[in-house]
């Protein structure tokens, strides 16, 4: 009741007149309902009734009636809708209509796995670098962007036009929301940027990178511009990615357990096993890491993304990088997972990360011995003789592991896991029947 009796007080300090209820469904995709603030005070310890049928993959019909419980540790005012009727957000549980939480809910499956790590003794941290395109609205609508050139060489370019100064406009949102963010740049290619925002416990940053996509969005409309997170949306440039960071320490969040400075990549035994597991699984994660069709357009050598299954200190053609390693500060040892990318749900994908993480430390996993050759290079004979596995080639292909992954299948929960691989076999089916531009200009005129 006393954190009820704080929000109340903000409302009047902050002048809110209207709440945004927001949850996500399995796929990621933002959901939100809008109410007063008097109601959000009223209904805030009982939750709100929707009908979670209308939702893709929540409840059946027959059984729609569910509860928006906001979490109200989540209140954040939304910068762009400042005017005489502030609004604020909050990020809500789903819960049955007996209460008890919706098995179905990302954040609850996520929720779960963090449980069983503190029962573990770990805290699961995460920190994202999330990559984007900004382009004018105009170039969206009539799709003149793709006739634009497109170069790959821009990378920490500094240039002062109109999509830096809404970088700038951007990272003040952001932290506004109470995100902190550590750094901001243009991408290697044109239109294409970067923002990461600092690690936090998994939670927390799901929460945000959340948040961050929708802000984003946002932030860009009030400029007539458009921001795309599509993993690749032209050919012949780098598409974009959301490298994944990640550590674990004690409960406490004080002590890193993945570092050991007597070691020569300053990796624990814990590192190597939670590094094993992650890639023994990461053929059927990729399905919720890169969940979309377009997510295997990216995931091709020459583009900077990774596509071995292999690891490496600085090596940036391997699947996880470990970051450089100040001896003096072992908070920032962590792993780099370079495959995901920003289509993903970061609920789900951190919780099956997670999952596969734990499994390699229960198990003591063995990780393969680091390759720090640029493996771009090699050829198809090379990667067989150094036993150099490759991620899956396409969405396809990655259900094929998904749906046969007991993993997977155990974390997610039988609903979320049946849903899920219906939904994305239901899109993969639409891609394989859709006659695409490519076709039309490669064999309507010869055959």
């Amino acid at each position: 009741m006393t954190e009820l009796n704080e929000i109340a007080t903000k409302f009047k300090e902050d002048n809110i007149k209207l709440v945004e209820l927001q949850f996500t469904d399995i796929f990621g995709r933002v959901k939100s309902t809008t109410i007063t603030a008097e109601k959000l005070i009223e209904m805030a310890e009982e939750g709100l009734h929707f009908d979670g049928s209308s939702v893709r993959g929540f409840a059946r019909l027959q059984e729609s009636d569910q509860i928006l419980k906001p979490d109200l540790s989540t209140y954040t005012i939304l910068p762009w809708k400042l005017n005489e009727k502030n609004e604020c957000r909050f990020i809500c549980d789903v819960l049955n209509p007996d209460g008890k939480p919706f098995e179905g809910d990302p954040r609850f499956i996520l929720k779960k796995m963090l449980l069983k790590a503190n029962e573990l003794g770990f805290t699961y941290f995460v920190g994202t670098e999330q990559e984007f395109d900004l382009f004018d609205k105009t170039e969206i609508d009539d799709l003149s962007f793709l006739k634009k050139e497109h170069r790959n060489d821009h990378y920490f370019d500094f240039i002062q036009d109109t999509n830096s100064h809404i970088r700038r406009d951007m990272i003040i949102a952001l932290e506004r929301m109470g995100m902190t963010v550590e750094m901001s740049h243009q991408e290697c290619a044109s239109d294409q940027q970067e923002i990461d925002i600092k690690y936090s416990d998994a939670l927390h940053h799901a929460d945000d990178a959340i948040t961050f996509r929708y802000a984003l969005k946002q932030v860009a409309r009030k400029h007539n511009k458009f921001v795309s997170f599509m993993p690749k949306s032209r050919f012949g440039v780098n598409g974009s990615g959301m490298h994944t960071h990640q550590s674990l320490f004690d409960l406490n969040k004080k002590t890193n357990l993945f570092f050991d400075e007597n070691d020569s990549y300053c990796l624990s035994e814990t590192a190597y096993n939670f590094m094993a597991g992650q890639l023994k699984h990461i053929k059927a994660i990729a399905a919720i890491t890169n969940p979309i069709v377009n997510s295997y357009k990216r995931l091709t050598p020459g583009y900077e993304a990774a596509c071995y299954v292999s690891w490496a200190r600085m090596n940036r053609s391997a699947l996880i990088r470990i970051p450089s390693v100040n001896k003096k500060n072992p908070s920032s040892v962590r792993l780099e997972l370079r495959n995901p990318d920003p289509s993903c749900n970061p609920y789900l994908s951190f919780a099956v990360l997670l999952a596969a993480g734990l499994e390699g430390i229960k198990n003591k996993m063995k990780a393969p011995e680091p390759r720090e050759e640029n493996i771009f290079e090699f050829t198809e004979m090379k990667l067989k003789e150094k036993n150099i596995d490759t991620l899956p080639a396409s969405l396809k292909e990655s259900l094929d592991y998904f749906k046969e992954s007991d993993l997977i299948k155990k974390t997610l929960g039988e609903h979320t896991f049946n849903y899920y691989l219906e939904g994305k076999i239901q899109e993969w089916n639409e891609f394989r029947l859709h006659v695409t531009d490519w076709e039309y200009k490669k064999y309507l005129k010869v055959i």
